[in-house]
Order: structure tokens, then C-alpha cells, then sequence
């Protein structure tokens, strides 16, 4: 058993431009732990607070006043504590902010903390991070690759965020190279149509397309040009983000240029699962309309996933709510939205009890650590989404999924 030594935050740069947090923690071992804590665009309003400096530093969005916290009231408290006892750890960062939604020293500060706390205790015990929180049987998850973005992740007039491709297969390895081929083959549709081939924060490509539904349209050809089956081994996933385009003066939802009622939205959705390969549905209505996830969780959600994102924002009590009123079946896992590992790790096991489908996922501002990966292998996440197959910052999530599967086959 090693205790904490040492404890420093810094403030870097994220895959936007923008100010984040990383913490390194140093044990007794002299082992020492690093987490970099990624940032979203597309929030929840009841995700734990991103504590930011809004002064004239970084147009206001510098992290120093996280940074301090860490280095001047955190630290001091926690070092000396055995850095294998997460829970004791979490539960203290907890205390120590003393508010429900982390507002006092930030959940970008506890996260960064709570994790480089665990990074640093994967390797005083010398193990990966995957094996460190379960040295029983694990496996690689399917992921969710985004390969056109819209609506806050992208200049363009495409409302729906995320569109995203599941290919399933095998290996991991397989279901990667075939993502980057279908990738490369909407390259080449989209050039064909001479449309923007740039890409927007998640490495989607980002044109301006007729409407929605042509995104769709033309993922189903990129899939087939590729040589695979849309909906045999590749499908489609869907995050909508429709917080994102509701108006709550009339109850509307703006898509493609049309108000929509919720019932009209509802029957947009379902004559696309019925023409399209679509697997999965997140955040299809504004995350205060529990009227909408209601109605298309009984209309939907025996044949595809329905996901909460900003409805639960990786919330344990907010999931409860949505189990008792038969809201979704699926919910995305962000640590950064609740601020701990261990209240991660709570809501994920409330949601397997349950049978709601866990998808782990990044931000949208993000960093080149690898955390997710090992966390959705070690709980034997289903899904995982990390974006596309460029950018840096998101394929190095897939990367360290390569990695640990080779590890997993060495073994047998």
C-alpha cells in the first residue's frame, strides 16, 4: 500500500484551442499518475460545474482558478492518504467541496484528481489500468465512430450532431480498419459532389448538405462503396442533441427548417429507423422533455437503443428518475459531467442492474489521454464513442483499444 507524496495541477490546452486542467499525482513508489480532463460543447444543465476564470485571460475561459484549488486546497488534504483507496479519495473531494454540482472547486479539478489519483495506483501495483479495476475476464467494446458532424460540433447546416457508424465484427481490429474505410470512401462521395471535405471537432467531415436525411443517405452508400453491409455488419448510431435546435417558447423542434411538435419529431425518427440501418438514438428530444424520451422509448425502444446524454448527464439520481418513469434504455458515460471515478463507477452499475446499455464517450474538447479506453474495457462497456478515425485526440483512444486487445490475445 502507497500513500500520496505529491500533487500538481497545471492548466494545458485542449483539442479546441481551450484551457484545460491536468493533474499528476506522485506516490511514495515514486510512481506517478496524469490525467488530462477533457471538456464538452454540447452540455447538460445539470452537469457538475467546469469551473473557468472568466476574466481577460484566454477570453475567459482559462482554468487557473481549478488549478489553484488543486495546488492550495486539495493537496494538502489529500496527500499522505493510501492512493489505492479511491473511495475514501472521492468521497474527501466531495467534502471538501461541500456543494451538489462541484461549484466550489470545480468538477474539471476533482476529476483531474480523482483519476490521477487512480492512474497513480494502476502503477504502483504494476498493471495497466484496465487490469488494475478488473483482473477477472474483459472485452473489447463496440464503438461508435462519428463521421459527419452537425449542429454544435460543426459550421454547417446539418441539425442532428453526431452521425456515426458501428461497424461489428470480430476483432476490434477489424471493426477499426473498416470505420477507416468507410471514412475514406465519404471522402471521396462528398469530393465527388465537390462539398467540403474539412472535419469538425470530432474529426466528422462537416458539409452543408440538402437536409438530415441526406447525411444518412450518403453514409449508406459510403458503407456499401467500402464493400460492407449496412445493417448486416456496419449500422448507424445517431446523436441528435435536439436541446440543441428545441424552443421552449412554443414547444417546437427546429429541423431542417421546419418546427416540429414532439409527435411530428417522433415520426421523423421512426420512418429513419425504418429506412436506415440506425442502432441507436441519443438525446432525441430536449433533455427537460421527459414527454418526448417517454414516447419514444415505448414506440422505439424495443428495437434500438435510446440514449440519455444530457437527460442524465452520468447522474446516479437522475438515472434512478429515469428508470422509475420509463425514460430511454441506454445512457452515455462522461466522468467529467459528475466529477468523480467512484460516482462514475455508481452509475454505471445502477445502469447495468437495469439493463440500460452503458456508452462510455469522450467530449468534444479533448485530450490525448486514453482514460476512457481502459475504463470501457474493465467494465466490460458495450458501446464506446470517441469520434472519428482523424484527429489525434480521438484516435488515440481507438489506439489504446488496439493495444489492449493485442494484450488480451497474448494471454490465451
Amino acid at each position: 500500500m502507497s500513500r500520496i507524496k505529491n500533487i500538481v495541477a497545471r492548466e494545458i490546452l485542449d483539442s479546441r484551442g481551450n484551457p484545460t486542467i491536468e493533474v499528476s499525482v506522485l506516490t511514495e513508489n515514486d510512481n506517478i499518475g496524469t490525467f488530462s480532463v477533457p471538456s464538452g460543447a454540447s452540455t447538460g444543465k445539470k452537469e457538475a460545474l467546469e469551473l473557468r476564470d472568466n476574466d481577460e485571460r484566454y477570453m475567459g475561459k482559462g482554468v487557473s482558478k481549478a488549478v489553484r484549488n488543486v495546488n492550495e486546497v486539495i493537496k494538502d488534504k489529500l496527500i499522505g492518504m493510501t492512493v489505492e483507496n479511491q473511495k475514501s479519495i472521492d468521497e474527501l473531494l466531495i467534502q471538501l467541496d461541500g456543494t451538489p454540482n462541484k461549484s466550489n472547486l470545480g468538477a474539471n479539478a476533482i476529476l483531474g484528481v480523482s483519476v490521477a489519483c487512480l492512474k497513480a495506483a494502476a502503477l504502483d501495483n504494476k498493471l495497466p489500468l484496465y487490469k488494475y479495476l478488473n483482473k477477472r475476464e474483459v472485452k473489447i467494446p463496440f464503438c461508435m465512430f462519428n463521421i459527419l458532424n452537425g449542429g454544435k460540433h460543426a459550421p454547417n447546416n446539418i441539425d442532428i450532431q453526431e452521425f456515426m457508424i458501428v461497424p461489428k465484427f470480430d476483432d476490434f481490429k477489424t471493426s477499426y480498419r473498416v470505420a477507416s474505410e468507410v471514412f475514406h470512401n465519404l471522402k471521396n462521395i462528398l469530393s465527388e459532389k465537390e462539398l467540403v471535405t474539412s472535419v469538425g471537432d470530432e474529426g466528422g467531415f462537416a458539409p452543408d448538405l440538402k437536409d438530415n436525411e441526406e447525411a444518412l443517405s450518403i453514409i449508406v452508400k459510403a458503407i456499401e462503396m467500402a464493400g460492407y453491409l449496412p445493417g448486416k455488419n456496419v449500422f448507424i448510431a445517431l446523436d441528435v442533441a435536439a436541446s440543441s435546435f428545441y424552443n421552449d417558447t412554443n414547444d417546437t423542434y427546429k429541423i431542417d427548417n421546419k418546427n416540429l411538435t414532439r409527435e411530428e419529431l417522433l415520426d421523423f425518427y421512426v420512418e429513419l429507423v425504418k429506412k436506415y440501418p440506425i442502432i441507436s438514438i441519443e438525446d432525441p428530444f430536449d433533455e427537460n422533455d421527459k414527454k418526448g424520451f417517454k414516447i419514444i422509448t415505448e414506440v422505439l425502444g424495443k428495437k434500438i437503443s435510446i440514449v440519455g446524454d444530457d437527460l442524465f448527464v452520468t447522474n446516479k439520481e437522475l438515472l434512478k428518475e429515469g428508470i422509475e418513469e420509463g425514460l430511454c434504455n441506454a445512457i452515455i458515460i462522461k466522468p467529467n459531467q459528475v466529477g468523480t471515478f467512484y460516482e462514475t463507477l455508481e452509475t454505471i452499475v445502477l445502469a447495468k442492474q437495469h439493463k440500460y446499455t452503458p456508452i462510455v464517450s469522450h467530449r468534444s474538447g479533448e485530450t490525448t489521454d486514453t482514460f476512457i479506453s481502459d475504463l470501457a474495457v474493465s467494465l466490460n462497456i458495450p458501446f464506446m464513442k470517441s469520434g472519428s478515425t482523424s484527429r489525434g485526440e480521438r484516435i488515440c483512444k481507438y489506439n489504446r483499444l488496439l493495444e489492449i486487445e493485442e494484450e488480451l490475445k497474448g494471454e490465451k
